[in-house]
């Protein structure tokens, strides 16, 4: 006699995972970024443990401390379900400099997109007129507007970048020391 029972075969469900805050801060190339990373699954909530680049797994879906550049988040269900993995930039950016001709901090620019050609970084005043546009595999910016020294206070700029084949933006300010 033959069994004629069989049983259901599920797939398992896709694993999403999204980048939910990252913060990107500089204190003269000593700063460091955080990442929160949330994961979601077809089926709900499940078990998750998360890795950065080349470390362990852990439970926390939050890094921090993460040096500038280009990182690996792994994702991965418990019960082997869904794995994703997530490409981020760290972007930072020197939070002041001082154009004083010291060739110390002398210009600002952010250049670690050097290597991105259509990466741009507009420069605004506090009115948000735009100041300068500058590319990060460029100089920089001097402090000056139409050859005229700019005065010390902050400025705000937005950067426009690639991460994973998709456009991307990011904004904050710095200050401009005389």
């Amino acid at each position: 006699m033959w069994d004629t029972s069989f049983s259901t075969i599920t797939e398992p469900a896709v694993l999403a995972a999204t980048i939910t805050s990252q913060t990107d801060v500089d204190c003269n190339g000593n700063s460091t970024g955080s990442v929160e990373v949330t994961a979601t699954s077809g089926t709900g909530t499940s078990p998750y443990e998360y890795k950065l680049d080349n470390s362990t797994y852990q439970e926390s879906n939050v890094f921090t401390d993460l040096s500038m550049g280009v990182h690996e988040i792994v994702v991965r269900d418990k019960f082997f379900c869904g794995v994703k993995k997530i490409v981020v930039q760290i972007i930072n950016y020197p939070t002041y400099f001082t154009p004083n001709g010291d060739s110390i901090h002398d210009t600002w620019n952010i250049n670690e997109l050097k290597n991105q050609d259509n990466s741009y970084i507009d420069i605004f005043d506090r009115y948000g007129k735009l100041i300068k546009q500058i590319k990060p595999s460029g100089l920089g910016w001097d402090g000056n507007y139409n050859g005229n020294p700019l005065p010390a206070t902050d400025y705000w700029f937005t950067v426009y970048y690639n991460e994973q084949n998709t456009n991307q933006r990011f904004s904050s300010h710095f200050s401009l020391l005389r």
